[in-house]
Formats: structure tokens, C-alpha cells, sequence
């Protein structure tokens, strides 16, 4: 008789950040751990994630399902206090008051009966990325417009249409902010019998000023793009979603998307300016979420950083994530692309690390521009890949190809890594992110120095309570 030990069958302990939903709570003192906050730390960071992934004892069907929940901790004079509380949206507030899931999502369909659930709207969740305005903060998510929360309070205002006629507004969470001009870039996917693609211009305000209508070849899905130079970048992945089986509720958005390498990975660019389309070709099959930054090199061609997958096995990951138990292998690769736009060609396509990772940044200056250091968040060299989130972070050099690495106890987490520049020195740099502790079930907020990551860091800060793993964040100074 084959016996197993309670060692192989132990869930990881990533899984007890997401088995219950997270508590709100108030503006906060933080308490500092252990070093001291950099003087030169003034401004707010603020995350985004699923903050709850169970109601009435029914677990969503999928980690982008859960209900969005929005921390921040806000930095000033050596101290920083947080706040972290549920985007209030329509989907949130009746759910809540009947204790069950109501609406169909990303992994996961209506509830009730079959001619109850056809036709029926997705809920937004609001739980992938926020954008800070001068005004107030945005919580984003993929298929619908953001909801508008106070900047220092968190408290929902309501849907925000950011000027646009166009109904409804499909904003995606990965805008890009021209660090030069202020002006915002982003995109959304139309679903319809003519699936389109919409990018948007809006000012510093956030208010669109410009925006267009690309017709696609198939209904697909994108994550993230690239502005770089005076290109916009997409890669269309070789999926397609079949839309009559989400239509009469039979099969959630997830369960419809196919896998089809044959159709290759699209590549369209287009002129920022006027959004005119400038090129349009299919190359090899891959997956990706998530760019991480591009430029035009001397000789007019686009040079860019992606992590990319062999196939669409991520999915099933981040699916499993939500049962807190996971069995798929989906390894993601930091790859570097070169194209040229005139030609419709890829010169290269060329992988720089092999090291499975995820969420790839730059500093915010830097974004469409030449640059150096691409922040990850990155797996640990031993981890079962199958089982594991990340369980580090890191900084690639690309003049050197060198991935440097913190030194993180097999039982914490970190979260993706944000780079915020100090404000009285502009050499100089800061890593922020939030990090479960596995062991002792609790989250603190990390603050590493850019340039020496495998040291200590500089300061960490206890959080009133577990903030899970989430996805997207950003930094705004004061």
C-alpha cells in the first residue's frame, strides 16, 4: 500500500489569504516593524484585487470573479497610515444584501434558473487595476467603465463614463500615461456581432478627447497593450471566444474561450497621433497578460519586453487559484520583441530570462522610452510551479541580462513590485509591495531600495488585517 505524507498533500499556504473574505478597515496608523519609511517616500500607493471570493458558502469559479477591494497607504513625513475598503458597485451592494452571487463574471455564471440567466449582464467587479487622477481615484476592470472612488477616503462615487459618448465604455485596466504630455491611453474590446477594438485619448483629467473604432477578426480577448514612441502595440492572442454559449447562459466568458494556435498571434500597431491602424500581421502562437515597456530603436523599430506563455494553461491556473488548490503547470517567461512597423514583420522574438514570472514594470518616467531595469514579480528557483504564486521579486537588467532577486522566506508572498521615485532625489529609487506572511497570517507593506534588492528591506509596515494577493497597483505623489 502506497501511503502519502501530510507533507505532499498540505495546501501551500498562499491559499489562507484567499479562503475568507478580507475585512475592511479604517484609516489606519501603520505600525513600522522594522527599519524607518525614507524621507523621500511622499504620496500614496494604492492596490487593487479580489478582496472576497465567497458568499453564502459558494466560492466564485474563477480568481477574477472575486469583488474588488482597494488599499492605500498613504506616506508622508517618516509615518503612513492605510485604508482599505470594497468598491461599492451595484453588483457588490445587492450581492451583499442577500448573501449570494447573483451575476454571471469572468469564470462564473448568473445564478438561478436558465431563462433567469439569459440575456442577464456580467457584474462588474471592479478588482483589476486602479488609475490615480488629480481628482479622485479609478478602479478598473475589463468589460465595463471604472467606478470613481475619494482619493483619501476610498469611498465609492459612482461609475465614471470619463466624458465619452460612447455607451457602454468599455475601459480596460492597463491604461498608459505619457510621462511628457499627462495624456492617457487605454482600450476596451466591443462584443457584438462585430467584435471591435476602442482606444481612447483623455487628458490629465481623465476626460476622453479622442477615440476610435478598429474592427476585429474574430471575438478575442487582450489584457494589456503598449504605447511606445508614437505607436500604440497589441498582440492578439490565437483564442476565440464563442459568444452564443455566454449569450443563452450555458457556459461562463472563461469556459468559451478556445485555445487555436493555428490562427498565430496577431501583432497591430497603430499611429497614436490620429489612431490610424499602421500595421497588421500574424506571427508564432503565444499567450501573455502583460508588457512590460517598448521604445523605437535608431533604426525605427520597436523594441519591447512581454511575459509570455507557451499556450493558454494560464487560465486554468488562475481558475484553480480561486479553490485555493492548483494542479497546472503555466510557466511565463520574460521575452523581448522586436518589430518593424513598415514592414509588417518581426525581426526577433527572443527570450531573456528563464525564470517563471509575472507583472512586469518600469518607472513611470520611463514608459515608451528607452530604459534599463524591468521590475517582476517572480517565482522562486525550487517552487512547484504547478502549486505556487510568486513567491519573490526582482529586477532584470537589460544591459546586463541579469535578474537580481530579493530573499524571501519560502512562507511570504510579495505582490507586484511598484518603483516610485524620491522626491527630493530623482537618482534614486524605491520598490513597494505588499507581502503575505504565510506563517504568522497577516500582510505587511516592503520597501526595498531599487538598487539593492537582495539586501534587506529598508522598512517594513504592519497591516491592520490580511489584504490577499491582488493584481494591479499604481503610485501617486503628493
Amino acid at each position: 500500500m502506497t501511503t502519502t505524507t501530510s507533507r505532499s498533500i498540505a495546501k501551500p499556504l498562499w491559499q489562507q489569504a484567499l479562503a475568507t473574505p478580507a475585512p475592511e478597515f479604517p484609516q489606519t496608523q501603520l505600525q513600522i516593524l522594522a527599519g524607518a519609511i525614507p524621507d523621500g517616500l511622499r504620496g500614496t500607493l494604492y492596490r487593487n484585487g479580489p478582496g472576497r471570493l465567497e458568499r453564502g458558502g459558494k466560492r466564485v469559479g474563477h480568481w477574477f470573479d472575486g469583488d474588488g477591494a482597494i488599499l492605500a497607504v498613504k506616506f508622508a513625513d517618516g509615518a503612513a497610515s492605510g485604508v482599505y475598503r470594497y468598491v461599492q458597485t451595484k453588483k457588490y451592494q445587492e450581492e451583499t444584501q442577500v448573501d449570494r452571487w447573483l451575476y454571471g463574471n469572468y469564470g462564473m455564471l448568473p445564478s438561478g434558473n436558465l431563462w433567469e440567466c439569459w440575456g442577464k449582464s456580467f457584474g462588474n467587479a471592479a478588482n483589476t487595476s486602479v488609475l490615480a487622477l488629480p481628482d479622485r481615484l479609478l478602479a478598473l476592470w475589463e468589460g465595463a467603465e471604472p467606478h470613481a472612488l475619494d482619493l483619501d477616503t476610498l469611498a465609492t462615487i459612482g461609475t465614471d463614463s470619463l466624458g465619452s459618448d460612447l455607451t457602454p465604455l468599455v475601459y480596460s485596466a492597463h491604461p498608459k500615461v505619457d510621462p511628457i504630455s499627462g495624456y492617457i491611453y487605454n482600450f476596451g474590446i466591443s462584443i457584438g456581432a462585430q467584435p471591435k477594438l476602442n482606444l481612447y485619448v483623455s487628458d490629465r483629467s481623465g476626460k476622453v478627447i479622442k477615440s476610435t473604432q478598429t474592427k476585429l477578426p474574430r471575438l478575442t480577448t487582450v489584457h494589456d497593450f503598449l504605447m511606445v514612441g508614437n505607436y500604440l502595440v497589441f498582440c492578439l492572442p490565437p483564442i476565440e471566444i464563442q459568444p452564443l454559449p455566454i449569450l443563452f447562459g450555458l457556459a461562463s466568458y472563461s469556459e468559451s474561450i478556445k485555445w487555436k494556435p493555428e490562427l498565430g498571434t496577431q501583432i497591430m500597431v497603430f499611429d497614436r497621433e490620429d489612431l490610424s491602424l499602421v500595421t497588421n500581421f500574424t506571427t508564432e502562437p503565444w499567450y501573455q497578460w502583460h508588457f512590460g515597456n517598448g521604445f523605437v530603436d535608431a533604426d525605427g523599430n520597436i523594441v519591447c519586453d512581454l511575459v509570455r506563455y507557451r499556450d493558454f494553461d494560464t487560465n486554468e491556473f488562475l481558475r484553480e487559484v480561486a479553490s485555493g488548490t492548483t494542479q497546472t503547470e503555466a510557466i511565463g517567461a520574460l521575452w523581448q520583441l522586436i518589430i518593424n512597423p513598415t514592414t509588417d514583420k518581426l525581426i526577433s522574438c527572443e527570450q531573456l530570462s528563464d525564470r517563471s514570472c509575472e507583472f512586469p514594470l518600469v518607472e513611470s518616467s520611463q514608459v515608451g522610452q528607452e530604459w534599463r531595469y524591468t521590475y517582476l514579480a517572480v517565482h522562486k528557483p525550487n517552487a512547484v510551479l504547478s502549486r505556487e504564486l510568486v513567491g519573490t521579486i526582482g529586477r532584470f537588467d537589460r544591459h546586463t541580462n541579469n535578474l537580481t532577486t530579493a530573499d524571501l522566506a519560502s512562507h511570504l508572498y510579495p505582490t507586484e513590485p511598484i518603483h516610485v521615485v524620491d522626491k527630493f532625489d530623482a537618482n534614486r529609487g524605491w520598490i513597494l509591495t505588499v507581502v503575505y506572511d504565510g506563517n504568522n497570517h497577516q500582510s505587511e507593506v516592503w520597501i526595498y531600495d531599487c538598487d539593492r534588492l537582495e539586501e534587506s528591506p529598508v522598512c517594513r509596515l504592519g497591516l491592520p488585517s490580511v489584504v490577499p494577493m491582488g493584481f494591479h497597483g499604481t503610485w501617486k505623489t503628493s
